[in-house]
Protein backbone atom coordinates (compact mmCIF):
# COMPACT_ATOMS: atom_id res chain seq x y z
CA UNK A 1 0.00 0.00 0.00
CA UNK A 2 1.30 3.44 -0.91
CA UNK A 3 0.98 5.89 1.98
CA UNK A 4 0.51 9.61 1.70
CA UNK A 5 3.50 11.79 2.50
CA UNK A 6 3.47 12.47 6.22
CA UNK A 7 3.21 16.07 7.36
CA UNK A 8 5.58 16.40 10.32
CA UNK A 9 4.44 19.94 11.07
CA UNK A 10 0.82 19.04 11.86
CA UNK A 11 -0.90 17.08 14.61
CA UNK A 12 -4.43 16.04 15.49
CA UNK A 13 -5.54 16.50 19.09
CA UNK A 14 -8.28 14.42 20.73
CA UNK A 15 -10.21 17.27 22.33
CA UNK A 16 -13.05 17.07 24.82
CA UNK A 17 -13.05 20.64 26.13
CA UNK A 18 -11.92 19.49 29.59
CA UNK A 19 -8.86 20.38 31.65
CA UNK A 20 -6.53 17.66 30.39
CA UNK A 21 -7.32 17.85 26.69
CA UNK A 22 -7.24 21.66 26.72
CA UNK A 23 -3.81 21.62 28.33
CA UNK A 24 -2.69 19.15 25.65
CA UNK A 25 -4.25 21.33 22.95
CA UNK A 26 -2.05 24.28 23.90
CA UNK A 27 0.95 22.01 24.41
CA UNK A 28 0.48 20.80 20.84
CA UNK A 29 -0.12 24.35 19.58
CA UNK A 30 3.33 25.26 20.87
CA UNK A 31 5.04 22.10 19.60
CA UNK A 32 3.56 21.90 16.10
CA UNK A 33 3.18 24.48 13.37
CA UNK A 34 -0.48 23.56 12.86
CA UNK A 35 -2.99 21.51 14.83
CA UNK A 36 -6.49 20.20 14.27
CA UNK A 37 -8.79 19.41 17.19
CA UNK A 38 -11.26 16.53 16.96
CA UNK A 39 -14.12 16.07 19.43
CA UNK A 40 -16.67 13.27 19.68
CA UNK A 41 -20.41 13.36 20.18
CA UNK A 42 -21.29 10.07 21.87
CA UNK A 43 -24.59 11.35 23.30
CA UNK A 44 -22.92 12.41 26.51
CA UNK A 45 -25.37 13.88 29.02
CA UNK A 46 -23.68 17.25 29.09
CA UNK A 47 -23.50 18.55 25.55
CA UNK A 48 -21.94 21.70 27.04
CA UNK A 49 -18.54 19.98 26.90
CA UNK A 50 -18.76 19.99 23.09
CA UNK A 51 -19.79 23.63 23.17
CA UNK A 52 -16.75 24.38 25.36
CA UNK A 53 -14.51 22.59 22.88
CA UNK A 54 -16.02 24.49 19.96
CA UNK A 55 -15.78 27.86 21.73
CA UNK A 56 -12.13 27.35 22.76
CA UNK A 57 -11.11 26.40 19.22
CA UNK A 58 -12.99 29.33 17.71
CA UNK A 59 -11.51 31.80 20.20
CA UNK A 60 -7.94 30.60 19.68
CA UNK A 61 -8.28 30.01 15.92
CA UNK A 62 -7.83 26.23 15.90
CA UNK A 63 -9.49 24.08 13.25
CA UNK A 64 -12.12 21.94 14.94
CA UNK A 65 -14.21 18.94 13.92
CA UNK A 66 -16.86 16.98 15.84
CA UNK A 67 -17.38 13.35 14.83
CA UNK A 68 -20.54 11.35 15.52
CA UNK A 69 -19.95 8.35 17.78
CA UNK A 70 -23.51 7.96 19.03
CA UNK A 71 -23.43 4.16 18.74
CA UNK A 72 -21.10 4.08 21.75
CA UNK A 73 -23.94 5.19 24.01
CA UNK A 74 -26.10 2.32 22.79
CA UNK A 75 -23.35 -0.28 23.24
CA UNK A 76 -21.89 0.84 26.58
CA UNK A 77 -24.43 2.22 29.11
CA UNK A 78 -22.68 4.38 31.71
CA UNK A 79 -23.25 7.30 34.04
CA UNK A 80 -21.83 9.85 31.58
CA UNK A 81 -24.48 9.10 28.95
CA UNK A 82 -27.53 7.84 30.85
CA UNK A 83 -29.70 10.09 32.99
CA UNK A 84 -30.93 7.08 34.98
CA UNK A 85 -27.39 6.18 36.15
CA UNK A 86 -25.88 8.37 38.87
CA UNK A 87 -22.12 8.94 38.77
CA UNK A 88 -20.16 7.02 41.41
CA UNK A 89 -18.89 9.46 44.02
CA UNK A 90 -16.04 7.14 44.95
CA UNK A 91 -14.13 4.52 42.99
CA UNK A 92 -15.47 1.01 43.71
CA UNK A 93 -13.36 -1.50 45.62
CA UNK A 94 -13.51 -3.82 42.62
CA UNK A 95 -13.95 -3.15 38.92
CA UNK A 96 -14.09 0.24 37.22
CA UNK A 97 -16.18 3.34 38.08
CA UNK A 98 -19.56 3.53 36.32
CA UNK A 99 -18.26 6.64 34.55
CA UNK A 100 -15.92 4.41 32.55
CA UNK A 101 -17.11 4.08 28.95
CA UNK A 102 -16.03 0.75 27.48
CA UNK A 103 -13.94 1.22 24.36
CA UNK A 104 -14.10 5.03 24.37
CA UNK A 105 -10.40 5.89 24.08
CA UNK A 106 -9.83 2.96 21.73
CA UNK A 107 -12.55 4.23 19.40
CA UNK A 108 -11.51 7.87 19.77
CA UNK A 109 -7.94 7.07 18.78
CA UNK A 110 -9.02 4.79 15.94
CA UNK A 111 -11.31 7.38 14.39
CA UNK A 112 -8.77 10.16 14.91
CA UNK A 113 -6.14 8.00 13.22
CA UNK A 114 -8.39 7.48 10.19
CA UNK A 115 -9.05 11.25 10.16
CA UNK A 116 -5.33 12.01 10.41
CA UNK A 117 -4.22 9.60 7.71
CA UNK A 118 -6.61 11.10 5.17
CA UNK A 119 -4.79 14.38 5.72
CA UNK A 120 -1.30 12.92 5.65
CA UNK A 121 -0.81 13.57 9.39
CA UNK A 122 1.04 11.05 11.53
CA UNK A 123 1.04 12.77 14.94
CA UNK A 124 -1.83 12.33 17.40
CA UNK A 125 -2.07 13.97 20.83
CA UNK A 126 -4.30 12.73 23.65
CA UNK A 127 -4.63 13.76 27.29
CA UNK A 128 -4.74 10.38 29.01
CA UNK A 129 -2.77 9.96 32.23
CA UNK A 130 -1.71 6.87 34.11
CA UNK A 131 -0.96 8.94 37.21
CA UNK A 132 -4.56 10.19 37.44
CA UNK A 133 -6.37 7.54 35.46
CA UNK A 134 -9.20 7.09 38.00
CA UNK A 135 -9.36 3.36 37.44
CA UNK A 136 -9.82 3.64 33.67
CA UNK A 137 -7.83 0.89 31.93
CA UNK A 138 -7.74 2.75 28.61
CA UNK A 139 -5.70 5.58 30.15
CA UNK A 140 -2.71 3.34 30.81
CA UNK A 141 0.58 3.71 28.96
CA UNK A 142 0.55 0.02 27.99
CA UNK A 143 -2.78 0.55 26.22
CA UNK A 144 -1.52 3.60 24.32
CA UNK A 145 1.60 1.74 23.19
CA UNK A 146 -0.52 -1.24 22.16
CA UNK A 147 -3.03 0.74 20.10
CA UNK A 148 -0.21 2.76 18.51
CA UNK A 149 1.26 -0.48 17.15
CA UNK A 150 -2.19 -1.76 16.14
CA UNK A 151 -3.07 1.42 14.23
CA UNK A 152 0.26 1.34 12.41
CA UNK A 153 -0.33 -2.25 11.35
CA UNK A 154 -4.01 -1.79 10.54
CA UNK A 155 -3.44 1.14 8.19
CA UNK A 156 0.15 0.47 7.07
CA UNK A 157 0.99 3.97 8.24
CA UNK A 158 3.40 5.35 10.84
CA UNK A 159 1.40 7.07 13.55
CA UNK A 160 2.99 8.48 16.69
CA UNK A 161 0.73 9.05 19.69
CA UNK A 162 1.83 11.73 22.16
CA UNK A 163 0.60 11.63 25.76
CA UNK A 164 2.04 14.75 27.47
CA UNK A 165 0.22 14.04 30.74
CA UNK A 166 0.91 10.32 31.03
CA UNK A 167 3.30 10.43 33.97
CA UNK A 168 2.24 13.61 35.74
CA UNK A 169 -0.44 14.28 38.35
CA UNK A 170 -3.12 16.97 38.41
CA UNK A 171 -0.92 19.51 40.23
CA UNK A 172 1.73 19.08 37.54
CA UNK A 173 -0.96 19.38 34.85
CA UNK A 174 -1.96 22.74 36.31
CA UNK A 175 1.72 23.68 36.33
CA UNK A 176 1.96 22.76 32.64
CA UNK A 177 -1.01 25.03 31.87
CA UNK A 178 0.67 27.79 33.86
CA UNK A 179 3.96 27.37 31.99
CA UNK A 180 2.09 27.44 28.69
CA UNK A 181 0.42 30.71 29.70
CA UNK A 182 -3.10 29.28 29.64
CA UNK A 183 -3.86 28.72 33.33
CA UNK A 184 -6.88 31.04 33.27
CA UNK A 185 -8.17 29.48 30.06
CA UNK A 186 -8.08 26.01 31.60
CA UNK A 187 -9.49 27.21 34.92
CA UNK A 188 -12.39 29.24 33.53
CA UNK A 189 -13.23 27.97 30.03
CA UNK A 190 -13.09 24.18 30.33
CA UNK A 191 -15.58 21.58 31.52
CA UNK A 192 -14.31 18.63 33.55
CA UNK A 193 -17.31 18.13 35.85
CA UNK A 194 -19.32 14.91 35.47
CA UNK A 195 -22.42 16.95 36.36
CA UNK A 196 -21.90 19.36 33.46
CA UNK A 197 -20.87 22.54 35.29
CA UNK A 198 -18.22 24.67 33.60
CA UNK A 199 -15.11 26.00 35.33
CA UNK A 200 -14.80 24.88 38.95
CA UNK A 201 -17.70 22.46 38.48
CA UNK A 202 -19.99 20.99 41.12
CA UNK A 203 -17.10 20.28 43.50
CA UNK A 204 -18.57 16.93 44.49
CA UNK A 205 -18.05 14.46 41.64
CA UNK A 206 -14.74 12.53 41.34
CA UNK A 207 -13.56 14.66 38.40
CA UNK A 208 -14.14 17.90 40.32
CA UNK A 209 -12.42 16.60 43.45
CA UNK A 210 -9.39 15.50 41.45
CA UNK A 211 -9.24 18.83 39.65
CA UNK A 212 -9.68 20.92 42.83
CA UNK A 213 -7.18 18.94 44.90
CA UNK A 214 -4.65 19.19 42.08
CA UNK A 215 -5.14 22.95 41.86
CA UNK A 216 -4.69 23.42 45.60
CA UNK A 217 -1.51 21.34 45.52
CA UNK A 218 -0.27 23.33 42.51
CA UNK A 219 -0.80 26.63 44.35
CA UNK A 220 0.98 25.29 47.41
CA UNK A 221 3.99 23.87 45.55
CA UNK A 222 4.51 26.21 42.62
CA UNK A 223 3.06 29.67 43.29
Amino acid sequence: MECKIMNKEKAVVVFSGGQDSTTCLFWAKKKFKEIIAVSFDYNQKHILELECAKDICKKYEIEHHTLDLGLLNQLAPNSLTRTDIEVDKESPDEGVPNSFVDGRNMLFLTFVAVFAKQRGISYIVTGVSESDFSGYPDCRDVFIKSINVTLNLAMDYQFEIYTPLMWINKAQTWKMAYDLGVLDVVKEETLTCYNGIKGNGCGDCPACKLRKNGYLEFKKLYK
